[in-house]
């Protein structure tokens, strides 16, 4: 019969210790291009367990001032930066209907 047993840890120095292997790197999201053609585009993103919506398609001076029109408008926090703003939460629907209001060309992106 064969001798199976195999070695874990020595303290005598005489074998060289294994080498690490190189930690996973964390797959991040996949970035899609919006098209740069004047539309206002309204997405539902889902990030962990909540869902957030992301609105493309504006100038990057312009995110600023409507990022805190809109959370403002409805009720939440979020963030605006590169143009695009993220608001906590589907608020896809009062979004849509504010820029229709103001005469801007918006559509509802995504699923």
């Amino acid at each position: 019969m064969r001798d199976e047993r195999v070695l874990v840890y020595s303290s005598d120095g005489s074998l060289p210790l294994p080498k690490a292997e190189p930690a996973r790197r964390k797959l991040q999201p996949i970035a899609r291009a919006m098209p740069d053609d004047g539309v206002v585009r309204v997405a539902r993103e889902k990030r962990r367990n909540s869902a957030v919506t992301v609105v493309h398609g504006l100038a990057a001076a312009e995110a600023d001032a409507l990022g805190k029109e809109l959370k403002r408008l409805c009720g939440t926090g979020g963030t605006a930066k590169n143009g695009v703003v993220e608001l906590q939460g589907d608020h896809r629907d009062k979004i849509v209907t504010y820029f229709e209001e103001r005469g801007r060309r918006v559509k509802r992106a995504g699923g």
